[in-house]
C-alpha cells in the first residue's frame, strides 16, 4: 500500500477541504476526444452492479505470459488500469464498461504474481520491486504495440503508473494517481513514522517476520489476512462473501506468498533487489518528477491518506494537474467508487 513517509508528512493536515460527491453524475455517453475538449459525463451506476469480466486474454510480455481483461472498441484510445493490494482486476469490475462505454480500449492486467499471470521460466527471481513491476506494464504495451495510454491506479497500481509517468513519460498521455505520489524511497523508509501511522501498517511488520511469512504460505490463512484488511481500510464497503470470493481467487497464484512477501520486505530494506533493477531504482531514489498531465485522487476514509488538499505531494507534479478529495470512500477507490474514478480518467485524459 501506499509509502508510510507520506502519510507521516500529511497526518496533521486538516481534512476541511471540498471532497467530491458521489451523486449527480448524468449520463451522457460519447466517444473519447482531444484534450481540452470537455469530458463527458460518466454515467452514475450502483457499485457491484458487475460482477466479472467477459473475457480474458493471455500474453507473453518480458519474463512474464500476462493475463489480462480487455473491453471497449479494439481502435479505441488505451487505457490501462492497474490494482493493488490485497486486489485484483475486479477492483475495476464495473469501471472498465464505463470507460468502454466513452469509446476506450480498457486493459485491465493481473500484476505478477496474481491471478492468471505467470512467469515463463521456473528460473526467474520471484522478486517485486517496483521498478520490476512497472517494467512488466511497460512489455505489456509492447507486446500489445500500444505506443502510448492513459494509466490509472491504486495503491500498488498507482506506484506502478507513477514509476511509468516518470521514467517513460512519453509512453503515458496522461495519469490518475490515487493516494497522490507513491514511488517508494527506500531510504526515508529506514526511520521511524509517527505511532498511527505505524499501527496502520501492521501487516508490513507481520510479513517481515517468519511467522507472516508462515501465514501468507498457507492460503487459508493468506485468504482471511486479505479479507481481515479489506474490513480495515474501506470501513464504509458493504462487500459481500460473493465479492471476496472472486477476487481471492487471484490469491491463490503459485508465486503470490514470494511476490508480496518480497515487496513489502524489500520497500522496507530488509533484501536488496535484483542487480538488474539498480539504474532504475536509483532513478527512482531522486523521487524524479512526474510531467505528465495528472489527477490525484485521495479517498476519504482510506487510513492511509489523511484527507487534504494534495500538498504535500503536490511538488512532484509538474505538469497540467488537478486533486480530488473523495467523501465516504475507503482504499479500494475504483470499486467502491466506480463512477467518479471513470471520471477521473475521462478528466485527466482531457488536462
Amino acid at each position: 500500500m501506499i509509502n508510510r513517509r507520506t502519510f507521516s508528512k500529511a497526518v496533521s493536515l486538516s481534512t476541511g477541504v471540498a471532497a467530491v460527491s458521489l451523486s449527480g453524475l448524468q449520463t451522457n455517453a460519447s466517444a473519447a476526444s482531444e484534450p481540452g475538449a470537455s469530458a463527458p459525463t460518466v454515467p452514475t451506476i450502483t457499485p457491484g452492479a458487475r460482477t466479472g469480466f467477459r473475457t480474458l486474454k493471455h500474453v507473453k510480455a518480458g519474463v512474464l505470459d500476462i493475463g489480462y481483461a480487455e473491453t471497449g472498441p479494439a481502435h479505441g484510445p488505451v487505457v490501462l488500469l492497474l490494482h493493488g493490494w490485497p486486489y485484483d482486476i475486479h477492483s475495476f469490475v464495473d469501471v472498465a464498461p464505463l470507460l468502454a462505454g466513452q469509446g476506450y480500449r480498457v486493459i485491465v492486467p493481473y500484476l505478477r504474481g496474481h491471478g492468471s499471470t505467470r512467469f515463463l521460466s521456473g528460473n526467474t527471481p520471484r522478486t517485486a520491486e517496483q521498478s520490476a513491476i512497472a517494467l512488466d506494464i511497460i512489455a505489456l504495451m509492447d507486446a500489445l504495440k500500444i505506443d502510448k495510454a492513459v494509466l490509472a491506479g491504486f495503491d500498488w497500481g498507482t506506484r506502478t503508473a507513477d514509476i511509468i509517468a516518470a521514467l517513460w513519460p512519453e509512453r503515458v498521455k496522461a495519469l490518475v494517481s490515487t493516494s497522490g505520489y507513491l514511488i517508494t524511497n527506500i531510504k526515508a523508509q529506514r526511520d521511524p513514522a509517527l505511532p498511527a501511522v505505524e499501527h496502520n501498517w501492521w501487516y508490513q511488520w507481520y510479513f517481515a517476520t517468519e511467522r507472516g511469512k508462515r501465514a501468507m504460505e498457507n492460503e487459508k490463512e493468506r485468504l482471511a489476512l486479505c479479507r481481515y484488511v479489506w474490513t480495515l481500510v474501506s470501513p464504509n464497503w458493504d462487500f459481500g462473501d460473493a465479492t471476496f470470493a472472486r477476487t481471492a481467487e487471484a490469491f491463490k497464484n503459485p508465486d503470490y506468498a514470494a511476490i508480496v512477501l518480497y515487496n513489502y520486505r524489500w520497500r522496507i530494506g530488509l533484501i536488496k533487489g535484483e542487480r538488474r533493477y539498480d539504474r532504475y531504482e536509483k532513478l527512482l531514489a531522486a523521487q524524479p518528477p512526474i510531467g505528465v498531465p495528472t489527477i490525484t485522487l485521495d479517498a476519504a476514509l482510506d487510513p492511509f491518506t489523511p484527507a487534504g488538499d494534495g500538498s504535500t505531494y503536490r511538488k512532484h507534479f509538474t505538469g497540467p494537474y488537478e486533486h480530488r478529495t473523495i467523501a465516504d470512500i475507503g482504499h479500494n477507490l475504483p470499486q467502491e467508487a466506480p463512477s467518479v474514478f471513470a471520471q477521473a480518467v475521462l478528466d485527466a485524459d482531457r488536462l
